[in-house]
């Protein structure tokens, strides 16, 4: 069967190109072997923010005498939480499905996809044939390679969402966003828990101050760290889990109840035949693409994790939007210089753009820099919630915003406004002075820009 397209994986960046081609008059192939709408539908995005969401609403009413509230019998209905869940997850995934019966060439296959060569891709009994191949198969959790450690008997995000009793002590490998945030999320629920990370700041690619502080925030809701530790071996025994680290202070032993893997994702191409379309893969097993996301191969694309870098949906979706404006716009769009936006959802959020202080100092460049405190934002003072401070790295030479950071309340919300700045390559004196809704968590930018200076 040959096709104009034909498209693996049904990701935020598959389904949209696959629909967009089928509307464009391609016949177009959608080859999808699990349920639609790939990693962030179904096991990251919309079902882990959902359940943060519900732990935020446990964490005020459980501390609700702190604005003068009083609650009672305050406990987390995990059943029910992980059934909202789902909820919500049934309800994106058939919006998808709609959007594919809705297009009118685009021919949904229900199968395993396996390259038979260059430009032919078996979809279970069906051979399909097509000039232009798009991959979009996403990745999945990495299992630690950890004497001892039973894989199935281990959490990943994927199957740590679908617990109905919360663990009484959960233990998590890993300091990034992904354990920061499940941390965060059963701590709230009841659960003990304690993160270890091999390095020697949480989220590492931050500067450190905000490392620092996001960290202290988690420790006040009780969270503990073991930081620049190593997991030496694993023991599943009378219900408990034991892991053995070294590190500094010498070998101990943790115990806990659960023990999440949050150290990582590889790609799904092991099982995709990429060899017999001689398509070329980095050590790691992720697709290398060209700054127009093609492949060695020519009329071969990869979409979104599954060729490595930062695994965020918005980014897949670009990539889609990238692909589309130049194969049915005329367009020649690159990822270079793409500016990327970010948040990791703990509470309170840690929004971020561009580049880090030490990333900008790294690269070279002559820097101003402004930083303040949350607890200089009215907005935030008569919420009562302060924690966390606003970071601008800027461009000595020219006034442009390099990179930004919030850690605060909505730091997700307030990141967009300076990332606007940075798409429109304005000076961000354009927003210095202006004028800013009052009390809004907008009008920190007032101070903060206030406070951009030279630095050495």
């Amino acid at each position: 069967m040959k096709y104009d397209a034909i498209v693996i994986g049904s990701g935020q960046g598959g389904i949209p190109l696959a629909v967009r081609l089928a509307d464009f008059g391609w016949q177009v192939a959608l080859v999808e072997k699990g349920n639609l709408g790939g990693t962030c539908i179904n096991t990251g995005c919309t079902p882990t923010k959902t359940m943060v969401h519900r732990a935020q609403i446990v964490h005020y009413a459980r501390n609700a005498a702190r604005w003068g509230v009083w609650a009672e019998r305050v406990a987390a209905d995990l059943p029910a939480i992980v059934a909202q869940k789902n909820k919500v997850v049934a309800s994106f995934r058939g919006g998808g499905q709609k959007k594919i019966e809705q297009a009118a060439n685009l021919h949904l296959y229900r199968e395993k996809a396996q390259f038979a060569g260059a430009h032919q891709v078996r979809a279970g009994k069906s051979l399909l044939e097509s000039g232009k191949i798009f991959i979009n198969t996403g990745g999945r959790p990495v299992i630690p390679d950890i004497p001892g450690l039973d894989a199935s008997r281990v959490l990943t995000n994927e199957s740590a969402m679908e617990l109905t009793e919360v663990p009484e002590h959960l233990i998590i490998l890993g300091g990034g966003y992904v354990g920061l945030e499940f941390g965060q999320m059963f701590r709230r629920f009841g659960s003990r828990v304690t993160i270890l990370h091999n390095q020697a700041q949480i989220i590492p690619r931050e500067d450190p101050e905000i490392s620092a502080e996001l960290q202290e925030i988690l420790e006040g809701e009780g969270i503990e760290f073991l930081l620049n530790v190593q997991c030496t071996q694993v023991e599943h025994a009378s219900g408990l889990v034991n892991v053995t680290i070294s590190g500094a202070g010498g070998p101990s032993l943790i115990s806990g109840t659960h023990l999440l893997a949050a150290v990582g994702r590889r790609p799904n191409t092991d099982d995709l035949g990429l060899d017999k379309a001689g398509i070329e893969t980095d050590k790691n097993g992720f697709i290398r693409v060209n700054a127009r996301l093609e492949t060695n191969v020519p009329g071969i694309w990869a979409l979104g994790d599954v060729k490595g870098g930062p695994a965020f949906t918005h980014i897949s979706y670009n990539d889609f939007q990238i692909i589309d404006g130049n194969l049915t716009q005329g367009k020649n769009i690159t990822i270079e210089h793409r500016i990327v936006p970010y948040c990791v959802f703990t509470d309170p959020q840690l929004g971020g753009v561009g580049m880090t202080e030490k990333e900008a100092r790294a690269a070279g460049r002559q820097l101003k820099i402004g930083m303040i405190p949350m607890s200089h934002v009215a907005r935030a003072i008569e919420r009562d919630e302060t924690a966390g401070m606003m970071k601008v790295v800027v461009d000595a030479a020219n006034d442009r915003i390099l990179g930004a950071t919030i850690l605060g309340c909505e730091g997700g919300e307030l990141v967009h406004v300076l990332y606007t700045l940075m798409l429109g390559n304005l000076p961000y004196t354009l927003l210095k002075g202006a004028m800013y809704i009052h009390p809004t968590l907008a009008e920190g930018f007032f101070a903060l820009l206030d406070s951009v200076k030279p630095v050495a």
